[in-house]
């Protein structure tokens, strides 16, 4: 169990975040293959993302961001670091592989044990010679209701690595299908479930499923919110009430998951603030109170990503969010590195019972 996170500007205290946490999303990535030309998020879009959180940090005082672009997803870095410390919102950057379309050449010769050393020296030595060390394993990913054997090789080798740096894997469950499996795989390399946040969860209405999920100690990730074209916000709404209502509130994690520049705000999309400005206030008009609603923004994702489980957290956040200490963390790499490239397409156990049924105003 670590209380610091590892952002893109060096280390920051879990405490000094007291404001919400979107727990999966994309700053800089490209994801384009074959005809889909526009999943993309450029330096030319920085400027407008820029502007989004820092306007939401002024206005909800988002304090943190997961970015889980990772190797062959055109993560880069350096631009996260900048529009961290432009947008004054903490950054966190990932590590790992994403599901096996979109898996290099390479990966098909390769042990899970060498990829896991792969994935160790960037957590501990940083990306691409940046100095900039990810913070988080994911999205790792699979497709299908069984992971394949290059996509179980990947997850076996965040697992191994999730176990020897302490960080906590965020999966890619191509939508939401294969969540058990995965987990299974993931514990059973040794990384225990309460390290495990398994991802596009609200993309399968399969309640049962969640309840397993969660039962088992893992983080169920409604982690696509707003994206109306895959699954309603309605449905979504049903499916994580259900969620709430069989006590697994401990167990919930929330964000939108831009993975495109159509979801820009200045590009007439839902943007990074959709969980905020439409589907929390929905959630609050279903009697949702609002310390439930910091645990499933704030206290959640940082006990997923220290490991803090069954720990007593810090309590409600501060009145008005607060933010994260500016986003600036206590040291940090100078320089960075440019983007990877990659191509592919959008894409111990914990307790039981969770935190009780939803608290009704």
């Amino acid at each position: 169990m670590n209380d610091l996170l590892q952002t893109v500007s060096g280390t920051l205290p879990a405490s000094a975040v007291r404001g919400p946490v979107l727990a999966h999303e994309h700053l800089a990535l490209d994801l384009t293959r074959g005809a889909d030309s526009a999943a993309t998020l450029t330096p030319g879009h920085r400027a407008a993302i820029t502007e989004e959180l820092a306007s939401l940090r002024a206005q909800f005082g988002l304090g943190l961001l997961v970015e889980l672009t990772c190797r062959g997803m055109g993560r880069d870095v350096a631009a996260m670091a900048r529009i961290a410390a432009d947008s004054g919102v903490a950054v966190i950057a990932a590590t790992g592989w994403y599901y096996e379309p979109f898996h290099p050449a390479e990966l098909s010769r390769t042990s899970a044990e060498r990829l896991a050393g792969t994935l160790v020296g960037e957590i501990e030595r940083g990306c691409g010679g940046s100095g900039i060390r990810p913070g988080v394993i994911g999205e790792v990913g699979s497709h299908g209701d069984v992971p394949s054997e290059p996509e179980a090789r990947t997850l076996t080798a965040a697992a191994l690595a999730a176990t020897a740096t302490g960080l906590s894997v965020a999966t890619h469950a191509q939508f939401g299908r294969g969540g058990l499996a995965q987990l299974e795989l993931l514990t059973a390399a040794g990384l225990p479930p309460h390290r495990v946040s398994i991802g596009h969860q609200d993309l399968l209405d399969d309640p049962a499923v969640h309840r397993e999920l969660a039962a088992a100690g893992a983080y169920i990730a409604f982690d696509t919110v707003g994206k109306e074209s895959y699954r309603s916000d309605r449905v979504r709404l049903r499916l994580l009430l259900a969620l709430l209502e069989s006590g697994h509130a401990d167990r919930v994690l929330l964000s939108c998951d831009v993975s495109r520049h159509g979801y820009l705000l200045s590009e007439g999309g839902m943007g990074y603030g959709h969980l905020f400005r439409s589907f929390l206030p929905r959630l609050r008009a279903a009697g949702v109170d609002e310390e439930l609603i910091d645990r499933l923004t704030r206290r959640n994702p940082l006990r997923f990503l220290t490991g803090r489980d069954g720990a007593d957290d810090d309590g409600p956040a501060a009145p008005g969010g607060g933010g994260a200490a500016d986003g600036r963390a206590d040291d940090g790499p100078e320089g960075g590195a440019g983007p990877e490239g990659g191509a592919g397409p959008e894409g111990g156990a914990g307790p039981e019972g969770g935190a009780g049924p939803v608290r009704r105003r």
